[in-house]
């Protein structure tokens, strides 16, 4: 989006350097990354970003309303309904993709952590691999790498020993986003715990001999049910711990939220269950079941048949959102590429700070790494932006 920047990354580019920069983030990481990378960063002009991360923060306003809040009360499930509930998430994403006048427009919003401790230093790795111009910035809001740390350290840590503080997670060693739990370990000293490894004494949780005090939770309900995973606690108890992100933001803040958004970032959106009438032009619509992860169950173009399999209970747990025409404003070798951007946030004083970008880059019908890994000049990617 930044034509001489473009410009001379494409020229400078060699399959060589592509093969060092993969190798430099998986030693970084200690582990193999799984999923796909681009072969390139994007480089966004920075009213851009600024535009990006000013309309999630009015997104989440909205969301922050005693009338939201008594509305999203009933999406949280009464067997995950976890007590202690703070005022505010502590971790929320806004991603948003460009329509043809290169506008943000959502495409979704979540009150759950992403890949704090991962995509600052895949930003870092392009720098280094593609000798870019060292004053690029990749961190919003003003901070510096030190900076962006003690924040993310002060989330997950709270005032609690890094030894009383666990990664949660099911089978964390078996999940792609291993990379983001060994580099949160490394940046925060603490430990990465498959759920089912936790026992409970009481109000008390532990981990092996050692009492548990605060929790960064990655594990997610849907594939706690998906997979039966049954740990030995309750959610519903009163549990002596402090949550890093508390497991009913994933709820409140999520699919969920889009049909009660007004903005003109917001695609018009409905639950299924609300439409008197559906759309002659369905293909121009998007169906995603609500509480799905990574693009599960989600449907581009939908048909009728689509809208009549879904049994009429279950109607309210999905979604119909017009679809968005996004740009390609990315010029690559492979022709023009879609960009989604990540706005990452942590709650932090009286409000969100947008601290970095998450960038996924697509040319099929769906930006998720599962859906471009027969393509190239696409995948999971960093954004950057010149100085002011």
């Amino acid at each position: 989006m930044i034509p001489e920047l473009r410009r001379r990354f494409n020229a400078a580019f060699t399959p060589a350097k592509y093969q060092a920069f993969l190798d430099r983030i998986n030693r970084r990481c200690g582990t193999e990354v799984k999923f796909r990378h681009s072969e390139t960063p994007c480089f966004f002009p920075p009213a851009v970003l600024d535009k990006m991360a000013a309309y999630g923060r009015d997104l989440i306003r909205q969301l922050l309303t005693p009338d939201y809040l008594a509305r999203s009360a009933r999406t949280i499930p009464a067997a995950y309904r976890v007590p202690n509930e703070p005022a505010h998430p502590l971790f929320l994403q806004a991603d948003f993709g460009l329509d043809g006048n290169l506008e943000p427009k959502l495409v979704e919003i979540q009150g759950f952590p992403s890949l704090y401790a991962y995509q600052p230093a895949l930003a870092i790795e392009y720098l280094k691999s593609y000798d870019l111009d060292p004053s690029l910035r990749f961190l919003l809001g003003g901070l510096d790498i030190d900076g962006y740390h003690r924040l993310l350290r002060r989330a997950i840590l709270g005032d609690c020993d890094p030894g009383n503080v666990i990664l949660m997670e099911i089978e964390p060693l078996k999940q792609k986003t291993l990379p983001d739990f060994l580099l949160t370990e490394r940046l925060c000293g603490i430990r990465a715990v498959c759920i089912t490894e936790i026992r409970k004494e009481g109000r008390r949780l532990f981990h092996g001999d050692t009492p548990i005090h605060r929790i960064y939770n990655r594990a997610i309900v849907d594939e706690l049910q998906r997979r039966g995973v049954r740990p030995a606690f309750d959610f519903r108890d009163d549990l002596d711990v402090e949550w890093a992100g508390h497991p009913n933001w994933y709820f409140r803040i999520s699919k969920f939220s889009i049909p009660y958004l007004r903005h003109a970032c917001v695609p018009k959106t409905w639950f299924l269950d609300e439409l008197e009438a559906l759309p002659d032009d369905l293909d121009r619509y998007v169906l995603k079941p609500l509480y799905s992860f990574a693009g599960l169950g989600v449907k581009v173009g939908v048909a009728r048949d689509d809208l009549a399999a879904i049994p009429p209970a279950r109607r309210h747990d999905y979604i119909l959102q017009e679809r968005v025409n996004f740009a390609s404003p990315i010029d690559t070798p492979h022709g023009p590429t879609q960009a989604e951007v990540r706005v990452m946030y942590i709650w932090d004083g009286p409000e969100p700070v947008a601290c970095t970008s998450l960038v996924r880059m697509g040319r099929g019908k769906m930006m998720g790494v599962d859906h471009n890994r027969d393509l190239e000049w696409v995948g999971a990617s960093a954004g950057f932006y010149p100085p002011a």
